[in-house]
């Protein structure tokens, strides 16, 4: 009997009562997505993120060569939604979500995660 085996994994991250102060800044929201990826020993090879202004969220993405982090804040509902995608062996999709959670300092999550790629 042949095993079956998973491309990769794609978690689903809603993060609700997040402190507003690293919702709405550009450069912690990149520094702690940055940290996600060290956390899960996935290599980072482009980032891009952009502040919407004022007291505005931030959205931002991380291209991974195991796949992507992505997350769009929103300050005015203390709410992070985040896509954490990784493939290959060696990557931590748990750590990441972990370092996400405790970063933006979330009161309350709800994780799902997807088998992609189910051969």
């Amino acid at each position: 009997m042949q095993t079956k085996q998973i491309l990769g994994q794609h978690a689903l991250l809603d993060l609700h009562g997040c402190d507003v102060s690293v919702l709405g800044n550009v450069d912690n929201v990149q520094a702690l997505l940055l940290r996600a990826a060290e956390s899960a020993q996935a290599t980072v090879l482009f980032h891009h993120f952009h502040h919407f202004g004022g007291e505005s969220g931030v959205t931002g993405v991380l291209l991974l060569a195991e796949s992507h982090i992505s997350i769009h804040t929103w300050t005015e509902h203390a709410f992070a939604a985040a896509d954490v995608f990784l493939c290959g062996e060696r990557v931590n999709l748990q750590a990441a979500c972990q370092v996400l959670v405790q970063g933006l300092n979330a009161q309350q999550f709800d994780l799902k995660i997807q088998n992609r790629g189910l051969l």
